[in-house]
């Protein structure tokens, strides 16, 4: 039985992961952290971004109207 986490699975992501599964750029997650556009928890020196503020993220972004 592996104890390794699916992507699903995991709580916390730091940037750089966040920034892989929205296909963003790194710049651009901080960029979204420091507008307050992407919410993130700090502890220490690291932030780290939540599944939750993630999916809540994408929810609010609006499509573009062809």
């Amino acid at each position: 039985m592996s104890t390794a986490l699916r992507a699903t699975d995991q709580l916390l992501y730091t940037p750089e992961a966040a920034a892989e599964l929205l296909s963003f750029g790194r710049s651009t997650v901080y960029e979204l952290m420091a507008e307050g556009l992407l919410k993130y928890v700090k502890r220490g020196r690291s932030r780290r971004i939540r599944r939750s503020d993630l999916e809540a993220f994408v929810n609010s972004l609006e499509p573009t109207p062809n």
